[in-house]
C-alpha cells in the first residue's frame, strides 16, 4: 500500500485545537477514508489516505489539494 498526504499541520496548536482531525473528518465526509498520523520526525500530524497497489485491487484517487502548496 502507498500512503498519500493530503496535509501536514504543525503539532504545536493552540491548545484545544485539531485542525488535522477537522480536515480528516472533512475529507471522510467527501468519502476519502483519510486518517490522521503522528510523523515525530518533523513533529506534525499528517492527514493521509492508503492506496492500495496495483497487486492489491483498484484504488480510488485523493482529491488533489493544490491551492497554497
Amino acid at each position: 500500500m502507498n500512503r498519500t498526504v493530503l496535509e501536514k499541520f504543525p503539532a504545536g496548536g493552540p491548545r484545544g485545537s485539531w485542525p488535522a482531525e477537522e480536515f480528516a473528518s472533512a475529507r471522510r465526509d467527501e468519502g476519502l477514508p483519510a486518517e490522521v498520523i503522528m510523523d515525530l520526525e518533523s513533529d506534525a500530524f499528517l492527514v493521509i489516505v492508503e492506496q492500495r497497489t496495483a497487486r492489491s485491487g483498484p484504488a480510488r484517487p485523493p482529491a488533489a489539494r493544490t491551492a497554497g502548496r
